[in-house]
């Protein structure tokens, strides 16, 4: 079913998806209920997609708010899950404003010595694993969406190997720092960096350069916890490139998710964005 599952799953125990916003949690559903795996969806308030909601009988989903541990610890247990996975992105923000942590959540987050979202994730991972429900690579069932060496496009602008080699280096170096996993250079200027704000923000930013032969690079962290954190790449992401006029993208072999892979290569052919992969 996948490379990413342990070696004892066992296809015939409750999975519980814990989802965010967008299509990444949609094709790991689908893909799990295609291989027979009982499946039951935790809605996260304000981020869940309603495609993937209403795909769920309402006796097999139930709701939870950003920051309610307790409750989401809950609900793992009242849905008998031996496994859960957490897919999609939950609004950024939310790690400041829009947060309701219950007192679980507060225990936790007063126990943090950095409070990031991987620091966050990690610690609600954690948690999971103790009340004994197996938190599995979020990779699963996603496999054939994975950066490999047949992932290539020619765009229209040409990159000299130069300057892409010192776009991967500023990645590289950013992702160790944990800053962010993407960077836009050009002709080797560094543009913008990924932080807090995200992809499209980024994008937008050093798209308001308008300068040619821009190269956008993705790359995954050092020792990266895939339960909760993977680079995502997809048509939003694709489309934001577009308006911003950024039209080379290099994305990290086996590190780089890219969601409804056919689709997002052949909508690249279609803007003549070039799209290539390069190894860590």
């Amino acid at each position: 079913m996948s490379r990413f599952l342990p070696d004892k799953f066992n296809s015939t125990k409750i999975l519980a998806i814990i989802a965010g916003q967008g299509l990444y949690p949609i094709l790991l559903s689908e893909r799990a209920r295609a291989a027979g795996i009982p499946t039951r969806l935790i809605q996260l308030e304000g981020e869940t997609s309603p495609k993937l909601i209403n795909s769920f009988h309402e006796e097999e989903r139930c709701i939870v708010k950003v920051g309610q541990i307790g409750k989401l610890l809950k609900e793992l247990k009242k849905f008998n899950a031996s496994y859960s996975v957490m897919a999609g992105q939950v609004t950024p923000g939310k790690l400041f404003r829009g947060l309701h942590p219950d007192l679980k959540a507060v225990r936790m987050l007063t126990a943090l010595k950095r409070k990031n979202a991987e620091s966050i994730f990690g610690a609600i991972g954690n948690e999971i694993e103790k009340i004994g429900i197996h938190l599995l690579d979020a990779r699963a069932f996603m496999d054939e969406d994975l950066v490999d060496d047949q992932t290539f496009v020619k765009g229209k602008e040409i990159i000299a190997p130069d300057y892409a080699q010192h776009g991967v280096e500023i990645a590289l170096e950013i992702a160790r720092l944990d800053i962010g996993q993407g960077v836009v250079v050009s002709r080797g200027t560094v543009l913008a960096v990924e932080a807090f704000e995200g992809t499209d923000s980024m994008l937008l930013r050093a798209g308001a350069f308008k300068t040619k032969n821009c190269l956008f690079v993705k790359t995954g962290k050092p020792n990266q916890d895939t339960r909760f954190d993977v680079p995502i790449f997809g048509l939003n992401t694709l489309q934001k490139m577009s308006e911003a006029g950024i039209m080379n993208v290099a994305l990290e072999k086996n590190s780089v998710i890219i969601l409804d892979k056919r689709s997002v290569l052949k909508e690249a052919e279609k803007l003549r964005i070039g799209i290539r992969f390069f190894n860590n």
